[in-house]
């Protein structure tokens, strides 16, 4: 079994040091606190960079896709063979 403190503990064993000593402690946790936001920062802002890129290569894949696809269906003509094809079924 781990001998886990709560905060209320830790914090009536820090008010019994030193004034310099919770100065200590104040200064080693604000670091630690922002290390730690700033690693946070810096990972959200790699994840919106990479999913924006995600998306960018989307859409231009998608714009390439559909110049190649406008250029190569011509809509009138193959409504027209649609159309004689079902004609001549019948």
């Amino acid at each position: 079994m781990t001998n886990t403190l709560t905060v209320d503990q830790v914090e009536q064993l820090a008010v019994q040091l030193p004034l310099q000593e919770q100065m200590r402690i104040l200064a080693r946790l604000t670091q630690q606190l922002s290390d730690r936001l700033s690693l946070e920062m810096d990972g959200e802002k790699r994840e919106r960079k990479e999913y924006a890129q995600r998306v960018e290569a989307f859409l231009k894949m998608s714009d390439e896709f559909a110049a190649e696809t406008i250029s190569a269906v011509d809509s009138a003509e193959d409504i027209r063979q649609l159309r004689d094809e079902r004609l001549s079924r019948l």
